[in-house]
């Protein structure tokens, strides 16, 4: 596969008027944004947060999450850091439940598989 060549997965549309077609970076990016609205979430792995988005744009929302799509199913695993103080448990449960919520929600793809590598804690200042 080329380097620029992305990959796309058909989205199904009811209405019969035409294929609509999704970007793997797209999941990618709802997956991202989910995680890091979820409370005791520092950041995306690789230190973004919602803070840079404006200056850095939304592509870099997909750093830190891999997306694999098999007939109209989503796994995702997300890299994140955690602040300090907050129980790991928690937080990962919510985040899981806020990304497939949101990647169902806005795709109407299924969601299998959310997995979780906590990548670092982060203390606050």
């Amino acid at each position: 596969m080329a380097k620029d060549e992305k990959i796309t997965y058909d989205i199904q549309n009811e209405a019969g008027l035409g294929d609509v077609k999704i970007a793997d970076e797209v999941v990618a990016i709802i997956a991202g944004l989910a995680a890091t609205e979820v409370e005791g979430v520092a950041s995306m792995a690789g230190n973004i947060t919602n803070e840079l988005i404006s200056k850095l744009g939304m592509k870099k929302l997909s750093r830190g999450v891999k997306v694999d799509v098999l007939e109209g199913v989503v796994t995702v695993s997300l890299a994140l850091n955690l602040k300090y103080n907050y129980s790991i448990v928690d937080v990962t449960a919510r985040v899981q439940e806020k990304v497939k919520s949101a990647i169902e929600n806005m795709t109407g793809l299924e969601v299998a598989d959310i997995n979780i590598r906590v990548a670092g804690v982060e203390m606050e200042d």
